[in-house]
């Protein structure tokens, strides 16, 4: 049996509320403290962000499954996909001088599942005759929703990468996710039945006023 790659967390959570933060500050993995609106800390929060509404996603994938193994199967990617996002963020709180051999962090071969995920989404769908409109389907929209908090993610992840050293596949991931996500969205609604709503410039007020 293979090793595992990474160490298993060194975690023992008890007492929540510790008042250590009322300063304004956190601390990260290695103890140093930052203030809260430092962009390391900006860059994993959205991260965590980005993980509960998957996690949201995930669930509204498992209740429209049913007897459709593809969107059991879907949920599986997704819950794949906070696993990879924690370990994300565990090396975004950890400065690179304090990261350890077998701390868990987001590496390439994540960058090629994802690569595979898309591809495999993407063969199903016809080629788009104009851009997407969030909301043909709950579960579309619920991706959405994550693309854009993904965008975000990946924006502030490249600030940080201006001045800080990050990790090397970190934005990668990020871009190649978002993608997916855009994908996976168009994806449901295929396998849902549910119409795609395309953007039709002249559906606007000022369109449809002939102006």
């Amino acid at each position: 049996m293979n090793e595992p790659t990474f160490d298993p967390p060194s975690v023992n959570l008890n007492r929540i509320y510790t008042r250590a933060g009322d300063s304004g500050e956190t601390r990260l993995a290695g103890g140093q403290r930052l203030p809260k609106d430092d962009l390391r800390i900006e860059c994993y929060g959205t991260v965590d962000e980005l993980n509960a509404f998957i996690g949201s996603a995930r669930i509204e994938a498992e209740l429209l499954a049913g007897n459709q193994e593809e969107l059991l199967l879907f949920a599986n990617i997704l819950r794949r996909v906070q696993h990879e996002l924690f370990n994300l963020g565990s090396i975004l709180a950890t400065l690179p001088e304090d990261v350890h051999p077998k701390q868990a962090r987001i590496t390439g071969a994540d960058v090629d599942q994802l690569e595979h995920d898309i591809d495999a989404a993407n063969g199903d769908l016809k080629p788009l005759q104009s851009f997407v409109l969030p909301g043909g389907s709950r579960l579309e929209a619920d991706l959405h929703i994550c693309r854009t908090v993904c965008r975000r993610a990946e924006r502030l992840l490249v600030a940080m990468a201006r001045v800080q050293e990050v990790p090397p596949d970190a934005v990668r991931y990020l871009n190649r996710l978002s993608d997916a996500l855009f994908v996976w969205g168009r994806w449901v609604n295929h396998v849902l039945g549910a119409p795609e709503v395309l953007w039709e410039p002249n559906s606007a007020a000022s369109g449809s006023a002939g102006a």
